[in-house]
């Protein structure tokens, strides 16, 4: 079976785009980096040092100290598949990102993309 090229393709290119579509909604670089870092488990030096690196999607993922339990959470459509349906791991963790990143860019509040319980 060959793997998607998305796997081989350099997060950091990819990355940059998360921003610019980020930007153009008047979100934030740092919003972004929030949400990578709570799907990966990364500190923001780890973060940088894989930008850096230039490391591709299936490193960034496969090293991620911890992938985020509350990605079962997350729901919806990206390129047209529903996320929670993706049977491939690290197809399911690209998407997750990519939904992530649309919903940021939609306006939504990060507590909410973040799968934070609300404070009472």
């Amino acid at each position: 079976m060959t793997q998607h090229r998305i796997f081989g393709t350099r997060f950091s290119g990819v990355y940059r785009l998360y921003i610019q579509k980020a930007e153009r909604k008047n979100r934030t670089k740092e919003e972004v980096d929030q949400i990578v870092c709570w799907l990966t488990g990364y500190s923001q030096t780890e973060l940088q040092r894989h930008i850096e690196h230039e490391s591709d999607f299936e490193t960034l993922f496969a090293q991620a100290p911890l992938i985020n339990p509350n990605t079962a959470l997350i729901k919806g459509v990206v390129c047209g598949v529903r996320v929670e349906e993706i049977e491939d791991p690290l197809m399911r963790n690209i998407r997750y990102l990519d939904k992530l990143i649309d919903e940021l860019a939609k306006g939504r509040a990060l507590d909410k993309i973040l799968r934070q319980p609300v404070s009472s």
